[in-house]
């Protein structure tokens, strides 16, 4: 919000609001949705001291930021792909076209950008009803909805942690530790701990909810006021400008009209126009809309302990009952847009003078809708991994994760079967500013933390565009045994429901970066295992040797190194030409 961000907020509260004693007085914030190297060697650049390289100085542009997760540290001072580079490098080369799954929520497979990179099953007919290809699933033209409803239904979820506190209240509720016999005395410790925290996360919702309530209904009248006064002023100003001088001259009996006009003078005053008030007014309720619907959420979903999202019909504790779900991969267009963000990441139609480029040409995408808008079921991940692999994918991301896996084994199952399929597994570490060498994140590939079960799975925190101490986004997890290596998470710009496109970030946006570098490896270098792909992107990394401030700890610092296993940023050039060699 340009305007309201500097002064209008702050105007409003302080001095309408107030004098005007219609609602009480709140503050409000939002979210952004919102040294060249000659070589003449086919080696790939060798690890630089980051003391050779320069950060970007002064501020960059809306588009510049728009694009920066394919910029080059060396040509661009800005720590992305280095895309360009990597093109060049394979421009002589042909590629083969690679199935990348992506496991998430519901993913727009009519948008502009992604209709036509979206994988089509040629052994399917569609509109049929019949599961001609036989593979267990009828009319899957583009993958499948593990999450099964209407279709354009959403799919509101509890979090894993509620489902263990409703499952077990029938066995502690009520009960005192002294109850308890030996061998119940660890799940009701636990029963007990999460049933604290969720009535803690419900009273905190409510007074959010409340919040946000009362500042869009303070937003709403501001904009009342705004509207009313600029069409009484025009009406006045006939032919004249409007500026503030002809506006002081103005006067207004009616109190809310006079109030509305100095906001819009503050707004001339600012050099900007009364249309761009209304663009940021519009953008301030939305997000208050916004945020009040995700803590209602949580309220009548996530940490309501009686609450059923399930929608298919099926016993999610049954891995051997599979029949269910539909092919409905869009989900809902009006309320999921993490799938179409990830997607566009990954593969959004480069140069068709829309939008954004994707990381990966030669790419088609898999939907496979299995993340509800609260915790996913360990056995829709399994077997979405599973219809993933056996339909062709050879990279998968999964943006998605938590804290609490009852059924793990079955994912992990699948994790290895993905495995001996040589099919590569590209997962978010996560958005808890949380250490998981120590904190739990799932799915993962090591059940100790210490020791891989499988080497196709590669973990990725997310980075900012800054090359210096806060390279690291501050509510990335990190982990130099869990988490493998960083790529661009913050301010991503990528494809939204409906043609749209906005800027969001996350470990989410950072994984299907990555994901996309191993389809272009995949692509061209076909004969790799996805282990071997594994190796190249974090081999080839950049090195950034220097100390950054630690996610969750504004006033503490580490060095970069110790915050993965390689300790490097993705580069999707370097990784093209370790690929190469390694082929070779």
């Amino acid at each position: 919000m340009r305007l309201l961000k500097q002064f209008i907020v702050a105007f409003i509260v302080t001095t309408i609001l107030v004098g005007c004693a219609t609602t009480k007085s709140t503050t409000t914030s939002t979210t952004s949705r919102t040294i060249e190297v000659n070589e003449a060697s086919t080696n790939i650049e060798a690890p630089v001291k980051s003391a050779a390289l320069v950060a970007k100085k002064g501020d960059m542009t809306e588009s510049e930021i728009q694009a920066w997760p394919h910029k080059d540290i060396y040509v661009d001072s800005i720590p992305g792909l280095s895309l360009a580079k990597a093109y060049e490098f394979v421009k002589n080369k042909k590629g083969n076209t690679v199935i990348v799954g992506v496991i998430d929520s519901g993913i727009d497979v009519e948008h502009e950008d992604l209709k036509n990179v979206t994988w089509v099953n040629q052994d399917e007919i569609a509109g049929n009803g019949v599961d001609d290809d036989k593979n267990g699933y009828v009319d899957d033209i583009h993958g499948w909805n593990f999450l099964g409803g209407e279709k354009g239904q959403k799919n509101p979820e509890q979090l894993e942690l509620t489902r263990i506190v409703k499952k077990w209240t029938p066995r502690f509720a009520g009960k005192s530790p002294e109850e308890i016999v030996t061998d119940d005395k660890k799940d009701f410790e636990l029963y007990t701990e999460l049933k604290e925290l969720i009535d803690k996360k419900n009273e905190s919702a409510a007074k959010q909810v409340e919040k946000a309530a009362a500042q869009l209904q303070q937003f709403q009248l501001v904009k009342e006021m705004v509207v009313s006064a600029n069409d009484t002023i025009q009406k006045v100003l006939g032919d004249k400008e409007m500026n503030t001088n002809n506006l002081n001259s103005i006067i207004l009996a009616d109190q809310k009209l006079m109030n509305g006009k100095l906001i819009i003078m503050r707004v001339l005053d600012a050099g900007a126009t009364v249309e761009d008030a209304f663009v940021d007014l519009d953008a301030v309720i939305a997000n208050n809309k916004e945020i009040k619907d995700h803590y209602n959420n949580q309220l009548n979903a996530q940490y309501k302990i009686n609450f059923n999202g399930r929608l298919t019909g099926d016993d999610p504790y049954d891995i051997t009952d599979t029949s269910y779900g539909n092919n409905y991969v869009i989900g809902s267009k009006d309320d999921e847009i993490h799938g179409t963000h990830v997607s566009g990441i990954i593969a959004a139609e480069r140069n068709n003078g829309k939008g954004m480029n994707g990381v990966a040409h030669n790419v088609k995408i898999m939907a496979l809708r299995a993340v509800p808008d609260g915790d996913e079921y360990d056995k829709d991940i399994a077997l979405a991994i599973r219809y993933a692999v056996d339909n062709g994918a050879k990279v998968i991301n999964m943006s998605f994760g938590k804290s609490y896996s009852p059924n793990a084994e079955w994912v992990y199952d699948a994790i290895t079967y993905a495995a001996q399929k040589d099919v590569l597994l590209v997962h978010a570490a996560g958005n808890d500013a949380s250490d998981i060498d120590t904190a739990e994140n799932f799915p993962n590939d090591s059940k100790d933390k210490l020791v891989e079960f499988a080497d196709n799975v590669i973990t990725v925190g997310a980075m900012t565009r800054f090359y210096n101490e806060q390279l690291v986004a501050s509510f990335s997890n990190y982990g130099k045994k869990n988490v493998d290596v960083f790529a661009p998470g913050l301010e991503i710009y990528s494809t939204f429901p409906k043609d749209s496109y906005e800027s969001i970030q996350g470990t989410s946006m950072a994984a299907p970066e990555v994901a996309g570098v191993a389809a272009l490896i995949r692509s061209y270098y076909p004969t790799l295992k996805a282990s071997q792909v594994k190796q190249v992107i974090m081999d080839s990394g950049i090195e950034f040797n220097n100390e950054v401030i630690k996610p969750g700890a504004e006033s503490e610092t580490t060095n970069f190194s110790d915050l993965s296993v390689s300790g490097k940023i993705v580069n999707a050039y370097n990784a093209l030409r370790l690929a190469d060699k390694m082929a070779k």
